[in-house]
């Protein structure tokens, strides 16, 4: 057998005995109120907007490093321009959360 297989087939042993615990659980009676989906929706809301506002600020810092590297004599304009972007790009991030806070019931 290759190594490959091999590490595959402990890889998937491992995850199995690692939740097997979850199917010797009693049956646990489920709650009167049911599932909160504003609290599960703000929840993801606010994943997927750090996840995408994370993704651009790496976007935004690494353009901003090629450029200096090409042009260190405009380093003002562009760290300017990197400042008020990843500004802009995390105040959209916070909004997000004001949103979902808000579609939570929070306040």
């Amino acid at each position: 057998m290759s190594k490959r297989i091999v590490g595959l087939t402990l890889l998937a042993l491992l995850a199995l005995s690692a939740v097997a615990p979850v199917w010797a659980q009693e049956e646990i009676e489920p709650a009167a109120t049911g599932v909160d989906w504003g609290i599960l929706g703000a929840a993801f809301a606010i994943a997927i907007a750090a996840a995408f506002g994370a993704s651009g600020q790496s976007r935004a810092i690494a353009a901003a490093v090629s450029a200096l590297a090409r042009n260190p004599g405009a380093a003002g304009d562009i760290r300017f321009a990197l400042i008020l972007g990843l500004a802009l790009i995390e105040s959209l991030v916070i909004y997000a959360l004001v949103i979902a806070l808000r579609g939570a019931a929070f306040f």
